[in-house]
């Protein structure tokens, strides 16, 4: 490469300005051959070998130092001028290209008013009639399955009829009005936007369009569309039972598609479908897809007996190529999904175009964005791993998740004795095998099998987002270190070890190692170290640390994802690319529309250790809590051996149960309510929420001391609960009972204490201090009692770990409810505080 662009400048000379006499240099041909070859060779300026090089040409020993560094440097320029102009002609078709759609949008939107305006005034002229239009005639047209489907399908002729129609109604809705498409809410299109998104309005199904812009060639993006597994995690399993051209160029195949089902609480679905592949005369291609029939259509029954039939209503993709390379991408996904199979409380999932979108439409589109990006060097890995490799271990992960949620008949689930009164449901697969389904060879069979231990719940107030993210920072509040320990020592070895048989305890720390993320970073992938210690002396110098491979998604408050996940498996530290994943974790779908994301910003760090309900009244500039519901699907799986299958399951079923525990514990404490997660009574009614608290504890202190708390001016609303969450000193508030225990604490507080948020509530407040500490309090404690507040001298007083904390000075004050006279509870500032 480097040689052809030699020759290409050793066509003409080169003129260069003189840097003493301010004339014009020509150079030769050969000076400028000779020059471009040295260049070439060395780029860098300060190369020694460039000088060298200098040095051993001939033809360029009459042409001065100085001359032939300002050569080296106008030709830096130039190339840079190079570069630069081609990315502006890049970045100039990306616009024109995206101009030209949003234009082609802008005409679709009026087209539609236009249609609007004339249906209002038709119905306008109608309301006298009892028959007057109920429904969107444009859309019926659009969306109901012709009835001759079924009878065409016997022939290629009849398929290749319901293929052209599928063809027309499917551009109707990419480019047309023929359905009532609105704008995703929060998805406003943009500069940094990946697309234009809308869903369905008051149409059959649930419906939602995407249109973008891909560096991508449109065969190339049709290949990656095709293979739905590959993209859209919640697909099982396409097969092709047949295909044959169309006669026009393209071809007709008879699909059969499986999706999971994203809950225990509901089975999950199976398409029947016709897709048609084909070239329009403009050049675009189209890949358009629907349904044949109902349930009677298809595989064997025996092969869906686990599954619902839903309908594909005319959907796909129309993939346009851009001048200058590149591709515009509309994609339609319109579903009918049988919502009335599933639980009342689950049917928001079924029955929401934005659940789809989410779920289908944005996903396609940015999982082809990613694959372009990578393609084209923009997306860089940790640990020197091909892009390819790491979405093949998160697509494994998800996979291995989805089937142990759904323990199907057909991969060897059977569930146990089950009378529908366990909370757990335990499912046992004798016949499964770990390994990468691109080499068999490396799997890893166990003698006895896997047991998989799942529940779904309902939690209340608790942000999908918040929680999976306090799960993923916090492992120790919920995790048992040994249960890892086992699973690990089982994948790694192939030995069984019921738990206890080598203790093993936990250092606490926990190291996480990223290795990834998509190019939205809606998913991470990443590699978490867990240190552990053995505690028996003869395997005291064995590393007893424990490696998982987790990918975490929807953690982003302004996430636009359906869920948010947690998933993680144990792997061998040499991080094999053909490694055996036995993936378990956590599923949070919200039901119901995301609140506003100021009720998830509140400081999710004050409102989880106080024990509150709803509050009697919100404090100035606080919105009311919103009754947002979510369902929180766990499921974990275990490796055993045929004569420990009882113990395990023993074990599962009680692990599983104190998970279930600890992460109810956690969802009640970082509610922005207070409330309890679960549905169910509210405990303390009375007891005030966070904004509240935040509120008295200032004013009662600058009611008694008659000083700010808070040295920020202008504080109101939320700013409050942030000033005094990231105030310097460490701010406590314990309760008036017999035994007084923490209820508040802010960060400089939890970092004192060496406790979290969920543990908080469980210390005393004489835990903290020594003999002499406990006396200087109870010798102050009437003072306080009766003016409202003491200075407490200089002291020691201790953390949960047991490590001595001095500080300079302390403020004890008296918490005052709204109505100033009742005590709510008593706040401490340590001031200057410092470990010992």
């Amino acid at each position: 490469m480097a040689m052809a662009m030699t020759h290409h400048h050793n066509r003409e000379s080169s003129i260069d300005k003189h840097l003493d006499t301010g004339k014009y240099v020509r150079y030769t041909a050969e000076q400028v051959e000779a020059l471009e070859r040295v260049y070439a060779e060395c780029p860098k300026p300060s190369s020694l070998r460039r000088q060298q090089l200098i040095r051993e040409c001939p033809i360029l020993s009459n042409i001065e130092p100085k001359q032939i560094k300002v050569w080296f440097q106008n030709r830096r320029c130039r190339e840079k001028q190079r570069k630069e102009t081609s990315r502006l002609q890049t970045v100039n078709r990306k616009l024109t290209a995206m101009n030209k759609l949003l234009m082609e949008e802008n005409d679709r939107l009026q087209k539609q008013v236009s249609q609007l305006v004339c249906e209002n005034g038709y119905m306008r002229q109608q309301l006298h009639t009892v028959n007057a239009s109920a429904t969107d005639a444009s859309c019926d047209s659009a969306v109901t399955t012709p009835q001759h489907s079924l009878r065409n399908a016997n022939n290629p002729a009849g398929l290749l009829s319901i293929a052209e129609e599928t063809l027309a109604e499917f551009l109707s809705k990419a480019t047309g009005t023929a359905v009532n498409w609105v704008q995703m809410p929060g998805m406003k299109p943009g500069p940094d936007s990946v697309g234009i998104f809308a869903i369905s309005q008051s149409c059959s199904g649930v419906a939602a369009r995407a249109c973008g812009l891909v560096s991508l060639e449109p065969t190339k993006i049709a290949e990656i569309l095709k293979d739905r597994p590959s993209w859209f995690r919640d697909c099982r399993k396409l097969e092709v039972f047949t295909m044959f051209p169309a006669g026009n160029g393209g071809t007709i195949e008879l699909v059969y598609t499986q999706m999971f089902a994203p809950t225990t609480l509901a089975p999950a679905r199976d398409f029947w479908t016709l897709r048609y592949t084909t070239t329009l005369e403009n050049g675009s291609l189209v890949v358009c897809e629907r349904s044949l029939s109902g349930s009677g259509a298809g595989p064997s029954v025996a092969s869906a007996a686990q599954f619902v039939r839903a309908e594909v209503l005319p959907s796909g993709y129309l993939i346009r190529p851009c001048e200058g390379g590149g591709s515009i991408i509309h994609i339609v996904d319109q579903l009918n999904l049988e919502a009335w199979s599933v639980p009342e409380v689950l049917r928001p999932l079924y029955e929401s175009s934005k659940v789809i979108a989410q779920k289908m439409t944005i996903p396609a589109l940015r999982y082809v964005r990613q694959i372009a990006q990578e393609t084209s060097g923009e997306v860089v890995y940790s640990l020197g791993r091909q892009p390819a490799v790491l979405r093949t271990f998160s697509q494994r992960l998800s996979r291995g998740f989805n089937e142990a949620i759904n323990g199907f008949n057909e991969d060897g689930w059977s569930i146990m004795n089950c009378d529908g009164t366990e909370d757990v449901i335990i499912a046992i697969n004798s016949s499964k095998s770990l390994s990468n389904s691109s080499n068999l060879s490396t799997g890893l069979s166990f003698l006895g099998g896997v047991l998989c231990a799942k529940a779904s719940m309902l939690l209340q107030n608790v942000p999908p987002a918040v929680l999976v993210r306090f799960l993923r920072e916090h492992r120790l509040e919920w995790a048992d270190f040994n249960v890892d320990a086992y699973s690990a020592a089982s994948l790694k070895a192939g030995t069984y070890a019921y738990p206890g048989m080598r203790p093993t305890s936990f250092t606490g720390s926990q190291i996480i190692m990223p290795l990834g993320q998509t190019a939205e970073h809606e998913e991470l992938l990443e590699v978490i170290r867990l240190e552990g210690q053995s505690l028996t002396q003869e395997d005291a110098f064995l590393s007893r640390d424990i490696h998982l491979l987790q990918i975490c998604s929807g953690i982003d408050d302004n996430a636009v994802g359906a869920c948010s996940e947690l998933v993680f498996a144990p792997i061998d530290e040499m991080f094999p690319d053909d490694a055996a994943l036995l993936p378990s974790g956590f599923r949070i779908i919200p039901l119901e529309s995301k609140p506003d994301s100021s009720a998830t910003n509140r400081t999710l760090d004050l409102t989880s250790s106080l024990e509150v309900g709803p509050a009697t009244s919100q404090a100035a500039g606080d919105s009311p809590c919103q009754n947002a519901r979510s369902v929180l699907t766990i499921a974990f799986q275990f490796p055993f051996d045929t004569n420990l299958q009882d113990n395990v399951l023993t074990m599962a079923r009680q692990y599983v149960r104190s998970v279930i525990s600890s992460v109810q514990r956690i969802a009640m404490a970082i509610s922005p309510c207070g409330s309890s997660p679960t549905i169910g009574p509210k405990p303390s009614p009375g007891s005030p929420e966070a904004l509240t608290l935040a509120h008295w504890i200032c004013q009662s202190y600058s009611f008694h001391l008659g000083e700010e708390l808070l040295k920020s001016e202008s504080l109101g609303g939320n700013s409050v609960l942030k000033n005094l969450w990231q105030h310097q000193d460490a701010i406590l508030c314990c309760s008036l009972k017999s035994v007084p225990v923490f209820i508040f604490a802010n960060q400089a507080g939890l970092d004192m204490l060496e406790t979290t948020l969920v543990d908080l509530p469980d210390i005393t407040l004489d835990k903290i201090f020594d003999e002499s500490g406990r006396k200087a309090l109870c010798s102050d404690f009437t003072k306080l009692m009766q003016q409202g507040f003491t200075h407490l001298l200089a002291g020691v007083c201790m953390s949960t770990m047991g490590r001595h904390v001095s500080y300079e000075q302390a403020v004890a004050w008296k918490v005052l409810a709204a109505d100033a006279n009742t005590v709510h509870c008593l706040a401490f500032s340590f001031i200057n505080w410092s470990f010992v």
